[in-house]
C-alpha cells in the first residue's frame, strides 16, 4: 500500500510526535507498505530551522527507506505565543498541500494532529487524488489551547471548533488514543463506527531496564543520589512549578534530587523561580541526544508526569509509556478517572494524584523513596505491561489492519 503521512515533525526531530511517526513509518516500511512523507525542516529544540536546512523551501531526501519531502517552516522560540504559531502551521501548511498535490501516486493519507490545521492539508490533498485520510488525534484541539489559556478570543474559538468539526467529518476515519478521546468525539457527534481507539507506543528494545549507576549518570553526578526526574517538554502544559514547590518541601533531604530534563517555552521562567527560592536540589538539563535517552531514563530513581488540571481530559503524555518500558515507577499528577489515571491504575506502575499538588507529591516521592520493594515491583508492572500492550509491533500491527480494512472497502 503507498501511504503519504504528513507530520510536523520527523526524523532527525526529536519532538515526541515526530519521534513516533518516525517508528511508526519504519514498522510500516517493513510490512511491505511504500511510505513518503511530508515534513518540516528540523526546528523544535531551538525553535529554528538547523542551519543546514535554512534559505530552502523544499528538499528532498529518505531514512531507511522511507522518501522524506521537506518544506520550509516559519519557526519561532516562542512556541506559545499565538501570532507564531499561526505563522508556524499556516507557513507548513500551505507548502505541505503544494507539496502533496505533487508527491505521485498514494493510496491513503495520515495525518497525525497536532496541528488541527494539518487536516486541511491532508483533506485537500485527499479530494484532488481521490484517496481517503486518516485524521490521527494525538491531542484535542482546540481544547487543550483553551484550556492553558493560549486561546481566549471567542471568536478564534468558535472558528478552531468549526474547524475542528470539519476535519472529523472529511476524515474517512480518526484514530484516538484512548476511551476518554473516544468518547470526546461521539459527544461531538463523530459517529461511533468512524473511530478507532489506537494507543501510543514506546519501542521496548530500545528503551528497557538499565542500571542506574551508568556513564548518564556518572556525566551528570546523579549516581549516588535519589532522582526524581521530569525528562521532556517544559512548557506551560506541564506542573513543573508544582515540582519545585515539592523540591522545597523536600529541602532537607539531602539524597533525593529533582532533575527536570529538556527545554521549552516555561524553561527560562522555572530557572529563573527556583534561583528564587535558592533550590540547590533541582537539576536543569537541556535536550539529550536520543542515544542517551535509555541511560537518561535509567539514572532516575523516579519520573514523574505531571499536567496542569483539566488538561489530561485532552492529552495523554505518551512519555509514560516510555516510563513504564525503562522499568522506572511514575508518579503522575493528572485528573482523577482521565485516561492516563486510568492506565497507570490498570497497569499498577505508579502512584497517582491529584494534579498541582506539591504536598501530595512530596509524599509520594517520600512513599517511594523509603520503599524500595514498592519501587520495584511498580516498575516491573510497567514494563511487563507496556510490552505486552504497548510495544512497536503490537501498535504498528493495529495500524495496518486498520489501513487494510479503509483502502480495501
Amino acid at each position: 500500500m503507498r501511504i503519504l503521512l504528513f507530520s510536523l515533525y520527523f526524523v532527525p526531530d526529536i519532538a515526541s510526535t515526530g519521534v513516533l511517526m518516525t517508528q511508526l513509518c519504519e514498522d510500516l516500511q517493513k510490512m511491505g507498505h511504500e511510505i513518503t512523507v511530508v515534513t518540516t525542516f528540523p526546528h523544535y529544540i531551538a525553535g529554528q530551522i538547523w542551519p543546514e536546512y535554512r534559505r530552502k523551501i523544499i528538499e528532498k531526501a529518505s531514512h531507511n527507506g522511507i522518501r522524506i519531502l521537506r518544506t520550509y517552516i516559519y519557526a519561532s522560540d516562542n512556541k506559545e505565543a499565538l501570532p507564531g504559531r499561526v505563522l508556524n502551521y499556516g507557513s507548513f501548511n500551505v507548502l505541505s498541500t503544494i507539496v502533496g498535490l505533487f508527491s505521485g501516486r498514494q493510496d491513503v493519507i495520515i495525518a497525525p494532529s497536532p496541528p488541527l490545521t494539518i487536516g486541511l492539508a491532508a483533506y485537500l490533498v485527499s479530494r484532488a487524488k481521490g484517496i481517503p485520510f486518516i485524521y490521527n488525534l494525538q491531542d484535542i484541539y482546540p481544547e487543550v489551547a483553551v484550556k492553558l489559556g493560549a486561546l481566549k478570543s471567542r471568536p478564534f474559538i468558535s472558528f478552531f471548533e468549526r474547524m475542528e468539526r470539519f476535519v472529523y467529518d472529511k476524515a474517512e476515519h480518526v484514530t484516538v488514543l484512548s476511551k476518554g478521546f473516544c468518547d470526546n468525539l461521539l459527544r461531538k457527534g463523530v459517529p461511533g463506527n468512524k473511530i478507532t481507539i489506537i494507543p501510543n507506543f514506546a519501542d521496548t528494545d530500545f528503551i528497557k531496564p538499565l542500571p542506574k549507576v551508568n556513564d548518564f549518570s556518572k556525566r551528570h553526578g546523579l549516581s549516588d543520589k535519589f532522582v526524581v526526574m521530569h525528562a521532556g517538554n517544559v512548557g506551560f502544559s506541564q506542573d513543573l512549578a508544582g515540582m519545585l514547590e515539592c523540591a522545597k518541601l523536600l529541602y532537607n533531604e539531602a539524597r533525593i534530587e529533582f532533575v527536570i530534563v529538556g527545554d521549552g517555552a516555561a524553561k527560562a521562567s522555572l530557572q529563573e523561580e527556583a534561583r528564587r527560592m535558592r533550590l540547590d536540589n533541582v537539576r536543569f538539563l537541556s535536550f539529550q541526544p536520543r542515544e542517551d535517552l535509555p541511560h537518561l531514563r535509567a539514572a532516575a530513581d523516579v519520573q514523574v508526569a505531571l499536567l496542569k488540571q483539566g488538561i489530561a481530559a485532552s492529552s495523554v503524555p505518551c512519555k509514560v509509556y516510555e516510563i513504564m518500558a525503562s522499568g522506572r515507577p511514575v508518579i503522575a499528577g493528572l485528573d482523577p478517572g482521565s485516561d492516563t489515571w486510568e492506565l497507570i491504575r490498570e497497569a499498577r506502575c505508579g502512584i497517582c494524584i491529584e494534579p498541582e499538588n506539591p504536598q501530595e507529591l512530596a509524599n509520594a516521592v517520600l512513599t517511594l523513596y523509603h520503599d524500595e520493594a514498592l519501587r520495584r515491583k511498580l516498575a516491573q508492572n510497567g514494563r511487563r505491561f507496556v510490552v505486552e500492550n504497548n510495544s512497536r509491533q503490537i501498535v504498528a500491527q493495529k495500524y495496518h489492519d486498520l489501513l487494510q480494512s479503509i483502502v480495501t472497502t
